[in-house]
């Protein structure tokens, strides 16, 4: 027994020495390293992250449209974890290896090694690769989404610029130029992943539920581009002004109205959001609007629904690219216009909102005026998300309370001189005498100054 016992102890020790010696010459990491030494290993492990990120450098763009951009730690940016995590893993793109959009190494503990071999940091940057052999259809029609390709902004850009529609225009932008707009506009507009697995980087930026592949969020998605004109209206953000009737009585969120093709383009080209066939229309839910009651009746081809239904909204102008941001600060104001845009709308009437160009907005990216700023008015064709069955234009509250709604237009909206000779309701209508001096030019066919009802005495 003691024999046994002694041989047995010999060849434990044998075993013990040996792999020890044999684990002091492997060539492999350490134990810490070998925890980390894969895609997931590594951005499982939220301390290890901590130890080797990156600082962001500093974002030579400022605030920009939409104001200061969150700051989001790096490390918290790409932290694989929580529910969304697990959810990730049981679908189809939580089944592929990280590298198959990522490109990279896995399986090194290195970061640059591991973030070497053409790495992507955003796959859906280079859809037609990386997204195209899924979805083939989606990333053919976001070659010309208006979210993807930003062809609003870029048309007004290239328009005031002397260059023409965006398309071609463009590409014969200074590179200056077009570095101001990729730094300064460009944040949100979006690829793939910005809107289905990222916050947009107005928002910060990286991963939002964990690489979850999911529906844009109304709140960390939608409107954290869509903030000062889309959020801001429709939560009722501002004093004075309530949600959005659809947000309070129907509990709608952005998608409700703003469907997938929309957004992702049903593969036709569009100079502005305006032009968009697919874009929602409140003749869509509301039928028979028409003849519902005598204003209807009145107004329904001469207004776009807003210029009633609509709270005040917050405006701002003159935007200095690069510099310090908006020039006339956001307001709340409300201004009905001669429609702008005739040929897509056909109201003679329509709400405008005062936009952010200005002759020199683009001087700190080499252009002291813009060639032909008179292009486009300053004030643009808009639809704020405030929506309210009886707003100032329609109706009062009494003193209980309660909303009582007018007899006629001329109490709420229709100008008209009181007996102490003092306008009524003039301040609702875009009026020559309010636009700034260098606006005159771009926004005379659109102010109303002549344009009125002779009965109602203001010309």
């Amino acid at each position: 027994m003691k024999k046994t016992l002694s041989v047995f102890t010999v060849l434990l020790l044998f075993i013990i020495n040996g792999c020890t010696k044999e684990e002091k010459s492997d060539p492999v990491s350490p134990s810490v390293e070998k925890k980390v030494a894969s895609c997931t290993g590594c951005h499982t492990d939220y301390e290890h992250l901590k130890e080797v990120y990156t600082p962001d450098p500093p974002d030579p763009g400022g605030g920009g449209c939409g104001g200061e951009t969150p700051h989001i730690e790096p490390y918290d940016r790409v932290y694989l974890g929580g529910e969304g995590y697990n959810q990730f893993l049981k679908t189809a793109h939580g089944r592929m290896p990280c590298t198959s959009c990522h490109n990279g190494n896995d399986n090194t503990a290195d970061k640059d090694s591991a973030h070497s071999n053409n790495f992507l940091k955003k796959p859906s940057y280079a859809a037609e690769e990386k997204c195209g052999g899924c979805h083939n259809a989606i990333v053919h029609r976001m070659q010309n989404s208006l979210h993807t390709m930003g062809w609003g902004q870029k048309n007004m850009l290239t328009l005031r610029s002397g260059l023409g529609y965006a398309q071609e225009g463009f590409e014969r932008l200074t590179a200056l130029m077009k570095e101001g707009y990729d730094v300064n506009c460009a944040k949100c507009h979006a690829a793939c992943g910005d809107c289905h697995v990222n916050r947009p980087k107005a928002g910060g930026g990286g991963l939002y539920n964990g690489h979850y592949f999911g529906m844009p969020d109304m709140r960390n998605h939608c409107t954290t581009c869509h903030t000062s004109r889309g959020g801001h209206a429709f939560f009722g953000v501002a004093s004075g002004t309530d949600p959005d009737v659809h947000l309070t009585k129907a509990s709608f969120t952005c998608v409700s109205c703003h469907k997938e093709e929309e957004i992702h383009s049903n593969g036709v080209t569009y100079n502005q959001r305006y032009d968009m066939p697919l874009l929602p229309k409140c003749e869509d839910c509301h039928s028979g609007v028409s003849n519902s009651n005598k204003y209807h009746k009145a107004h329904i081809n001469s207004f776009s629904c807003y210029t009633c239904h609509s709270q005040d909204y917050n405006n701002c102008g003159s935007c200095h690219i690069g510099g310090v941001g908006a020039r006339i600060p956001s307001h709340l104001k409300f201004k009905i216009a001669i429609n702008p845009i005739p040929a897509t709308r056909p109201y003679k009437y329509a709400l405008v909102r005062q936009s952010l160009s200005a002759p020199d907005s683009w001087s700190n990216y080499g252009t002291s005026t813009l060639a032909d700023f008179e292009a486009a008015p300053t004030y643009k064709y808009t639809t704020p998300h405030n929506i309210s069955k009886i707003t100032t234009r329609t109706g009062y509250e009494n003193t209980d309370g309660n909303w009582v709604v007018y007899n006629n237009c001329t109490e709420g909206c229709h100008i008209s001189k009181n007996s102490d000779g003092i306008y009524k309701n003039k301040e609702l209508f875009l009026f020559n005498s309010d636009l700034e001096e260098w606006e005159k030019a771009s926004d005379q066919n659109i102010t109303v100054d002549g344009k009125l009802p002779s009965s109602w005495g203001v010309q």
